[in-house]
């Protein structure tokens, strides 16, 4: 019986070759990564009833659509979806509507993105009760469409410099927007521009001249009926992008519009219609709809990864090039050491972030309960630490993707590929929801204040912390010894070790350069700027240290399956291509010696070897069906040559023989050059 459940008649005989290969089951696999056996055998379902219903295909490959086109598509795909996703998978799970969704629309987006992922999140959290009565069931039948507009033309992660005002008008007991300056213009919020007829507006709230800061109002954009935009509104369509065309991110300015005073979010805040202003029980809870956002986002972007993995590392088993041995016969591109070294550590850093994105869901739910009963200590340090996630995690995925892109070779550089459409919505992440350098400097504010703790003997009280390691000593010395070569169950214990070491040492002496600039003179926020790019060190080394952590407690919770082996050696390969990568920072303090670094590199080549039969295994257990990846390359029948051609006459250039510009401009001007000889 073959281990790899993925074998079909028919396929290519290079990609069934390298399935015989593989010394565990993916089946295995795939119930560890999504939780169950159930859990796989549902995402089967789904993919094989959105194969068998044709209104939810797409009727040509999106990359051939104009923009307009795009969005229509977008449009069409999220209609057809609601009327099948409700006899497809059950309601109330989400990773299925996820699923079905992902299946269906295109990944470069939909009119719904916003509504579904901040828009609705929001009026959860941030509404009283009967706000919820008035908004939140509408919202979910999709009687309206919803965004949220925070970033503006001239600010984006600085809230208390945003400029569109929301000012108290007693008389009238409503609040007025208005956009003052041309900064001031709402821009980036997706389906903003002609899609969305209602929105939360994040706006300077003021009350007798006084300004409270930055809260969160419902506005109505839009007439339900004729979706024309209401007076006092202008909206539109920001443009083309660098990617993620199919969705309308827009404009939108006030012009002192006016709401009633209960379209501002009270479910922490409040304003009375005397004007008298309530607080919020903490200062953060205004950032859940943003915190929910960077939960998810360390989730999809491990999801993203291992998509353009799965399509590097099938392409690589098919792609024949080069010779190893002069005498041989052209080799997988897989065989090269090379190639290995490049794309096996993405499949390591997609599970790795996938693992940690479900840790972080569950940490995100738990504290929104804890909210809810009016216990919100544990706010700022998931503030922290998905701001730290939501930095390193999008930047190395935009870095594997684009490694995966160059593994595939010029083909990669083709659309057809899918590899481009993953590299520029993953990229995207990189800034939206939070510019990355503003990030990681605020998982750093977090940091200092334990490291503060620690330099003053104060531990806090009760309960563990992501940084409770800063209050240890730990070893002088690096405890990895060439054993780590020899032994396949090597312990973690010394490997988690240098990771804290690195950790602890970046943020205890970015905290000093900090104090020391103080003492020196320096004001607080000149000092802080001077010491920013240890802090940013530090907030880096720091979550890389969580993501290990969490990678090795999920493998260590893994009861004993046909899958266990491998997803050590996945493991121990990300443990060691990560200390690898820190490699400056282990050598030089002297915790980690030359030697130590070398045991480590053999380590890592050792694993590469391990890992090559079984890699188009493990990136089968991630279960993407060929309409999730959307991909020539990485078909999981690795028939790629034909399908490429196929999909290349679907380009608009190939409906005529001759192309008009042709015609117009290339035909006259050398039939002109040939008369002047």
């Amino acid at each position: 019986m073959e281990l790899n459940s993925w074998i079909r008649q028919g396929d290519n005989v290079d990609i069934t070759n390298e399935r015989k290969k593989a010394t565990f089951s993916t089946e295995a696999l795939s119930e560890v990564i999504y939780g169950g056996a159930d859990k796989v055998r549902r995402r089967k379902e789904i993919a094989k009833y959105v194969d068998e219903h044709k209104e939810l295909h797409d009727p040509v490959p999106v990359p051939f659509l104009s923009r307009e086109e795009k969005v229509e598509n977008a449009s069409r795909a999220v209609v057809a979806l609601q009327k099948h996703i409700d006899r497809c998978v059950n309601k109330d799970d989400e990773d299925e509507k996820m699923l079905m969704t992902m299946l269906v629309c295109n990944l470069d987006g939909k009119p719904t993105n916003l509504h579904y992922v901040m828009f609705i999140p929001t009026l959860e959290t941030q509404t009283d009760e009967e706000q919820k009565r008035w908004w939140l069931q509408k919202a979910k039948n999709l009687e309206i469409l919803g965004t949220y507009a925070q970033t503006e033309l001239g600010h984006g992660t600085m809230l208390r410099r945003l400029e569109t005002t929301a000012t108290f008008d007693k008389a009238s007991d409503s609040f007025i927007l208005h956009s003052p300056t041309v900064t001031a213009t709402k821009w980036w919020p997706g389906n903003l521009g002609k899609c969305s007829n209602y929105c939360i507006v994040v706006a300077q709230l003021y009350i007798d001249g006084k300004c409270y800061g930055p809260h969160t109002f419902m506005v109505q954009l839009r007439d339900e009926k004729t979706h024309l935009p209401l007076p006092g509104i202008t909206v539109g369509d920001i443009g083309p992008k660098f990617g993620i065309n199919s969705v309308d991110n827009g404009f939108l300015r006030f012009d002192h519009v006016k709401i009633p005073r209960r379209h501002m979010m009270m479910g922490h805040a409040k304003v009375d219609k005397n004007g008298t202003y309530c607080k919020p029980i903490h200062s953060k809870l205004s950032y859940g709809a943003m915190v929910f956002v960077r939960s998810l986002m360390t989730t999809s972007q491990a999801t993203m990864l291992a998509m353009a993995a799965t399509i590097a590392i099938r392409y690589s088993a098919i792609r024949r090039q080069g010779l190893i041995d002069p005498r041989g016969e052209e080799v997988q591109v897989l065989d090269y050491k090379t190639q290995q070294h490049r794309l096996f550590p993405q499949i390591a850093r997609a599970l790795a972030f996938w693992f940690t994105g479900e840790h972080v869901k569950k940490l995100y739910y738990k504290v929104t309960r804890d909210i809810a009963s009016g216990n919100a200590n544990l706010l700022p340090e998931l503030h922290a630490l998905t701001s730290g996630l939501k930095a390193v995690v999008t930047h190395q995925t935009g870095q594997g993707i684009e490694q995966c892109r160059m593994a595939c070779g010029g083909h990669g550089y083709s659309e057809a590929s899918g590899i481009p459409l993953l590299y520029t919505q993953a990229i995207g992440g990189c800034t939206y929801e939070g510019e990355n350098m503003v990030m990681l400097l605020q998982q750093a504010r977090f940091l200092v204040r334990a490291a503060g703790n620690v330099r003053s003997s104060k531990h806090p009280r009760g309960g563990q912390s992501q940084v409770d390691y800063l209050n240890e000593s730990g070893p002088n010395r690096c405890g990895i010894g060439h054993t780590i070569l020899t032994n396949s169950a090597y312990p973690t214990q010394p490997i988690i070790e240098a990771f804290e070491h690195v950790a602890r040492r970046l943020t205890l002496n970015a905290y000093d350069r900090l104090q020391l600039a103080k003492t020196a003179g320096r004001a607080s926020h000149d000092a802080w700027n001077d010491s920013a790019v240890d802090l940013t060190k530090a907030a880096r080394a720091h979550t890389r240290l969580f993501i290990a952590r969490t990678f090795v407690e999920t493998v260590q919770n893994i009861a004993d399956s046909g899958a266990a082996s491998v997803l050590y050696d996945i493991m121990k390969l990300h443990l060691l291509y990560e200390l690898s990568d820190m490699s400056g920072h282990l050598l030089e303090d002297g915790f980690v010696n030359s030697q130590q670094m070398t045991y480590i590199q053999e380590a890592i080549y050792q694993l590469l070897a391990k890992i090559r039969p079984n890699a188009v295994s493990i990136v089968d257990s991630f279960v993407f069906d060929d309409r999730q990846l959307k991909s020539v390359l990485g078909r999981r029948d690795g028939h790629v040559y034909e399908n490429m051609l196929e999909w290349a006459k679907h380009s608009s250039l190939n409906k005529t023989k001759v192309i008009p510009a042709w015609k117009k401009y290339l035909g006259p001007m050398m039939r002109e050059a040939k008369a002047k000889l």
